[in-house]
């Protein structure tokens, strides 16, 4: 019987530490929320912007119908991507 205990006991034990490094290693992967967007251009697939053509032809999200649109990245992001551009700067919301 003691060993039994002694066995449930370890396995608790593993099961506890397992969840502690789960935790820890997924805060670490997450980073800091941008404190300003820019509105890169020119890097989007067709259906895949966040919201309006620069150019005016629509004013919603997923409509673009061309390559080429712009979507939302952190702030310095977009002149890291190929072809992008940034058209606008703009503070993250809180």
């Amino acid at each position: 019987m003691r060993e039994n205990k002694t066995l449930v006991n370890s396995a608790m034990a593993g099961v506890l530490a397992l969840g502690t490094m789960g935790v820890m290693s997924a805060a670490q992967a997450v980073p800091e929320q941008p404190k300003f967007w820019e509105k890169c251009a020119g890097i989007a697939k067709a259906g895949m912007n966040d919201c309006g053509a620069l150019d005016g032809k629509h004013s919603c999200s997923g409509k673009a119908t061309a390559d080429g649109s712009w979507v939302y990245v952190p702030q310095g992001t977009c002149a890291k991507i190929i072809g992008g551009k940034v058209a606008k700067v703009k503070p993250a919301k809180k």
